[in-house]
């Protein structure tokens, strides 16, 4: 089964792309995070309010070239998911390449295929977060999920 994949092009150095990735994901994800996204074999964890959140832990960091992290945890909790815990053993690894100062961003996150029940949910929410990851590495504003969405209908994966 094929694995989600896309690739962003970005007017940015890959070094800004890979201090977003490492240093800013409260900027263009969630700020409601916590943990150590930027140092190999440490952890860091996002929530979307209180019914989704991933556990990330940190593989490999190859600066200005790779970004790896493989879900330790998560949870779905959407009311039209029967499996809430999906992400758990999947591993999402963003590729840098640099060409005259622009960039381009491979995102594969294996594990994530057509047959996962929250494949749709899951391709929604990955576009809607990196194109505030673009936005934020273009214009340094994104547009992350903020702790006033908790009471929000609508939750993004």
């Amino acid at each position: 089964m094929e694995n989600y994949s896309m690739t962003i092009l970005l007017d940015s150095p890959a070094e800004k792309v890979f201090g977003a990735l490492t240093n800013n994901i409260p900027l263009w994800w969630t700020e409601m995070f916590e943990g150590i996204p930027n140092k190999q074999g440490e952890t860091f964890t996002i929530h979307f309010g209180e019914q989704v959140f991933k556990q990330f832990r940190v593989q490999e960091l190859e600066p200005n070239r790779k970004v790896v992290w493989y879900v330790e945890d998560s949870l779905l909790d959407l009311p039209d998911l029967e499996n809430k815990k999906e992400w758990i053993g999947t591993t999402i690894i963003w590729e840098l390449t640099e060409k005259n100062g622009n960039s381009e961003i491979h995102l594969t996150h294996l594990g994530l295929h057509p047959a996962i029940e929250c494949y749709q949910v899951c391709l929604d929410g990955w576009r809607q977060f990196t194109t505030s990851l673009k936005s934020f590495v273009e214009t340094g504003k994104g547009s992350p999920y903020l702790r006033s969405q908790e009471s929000a209908t609508e939750i993004p994966q």
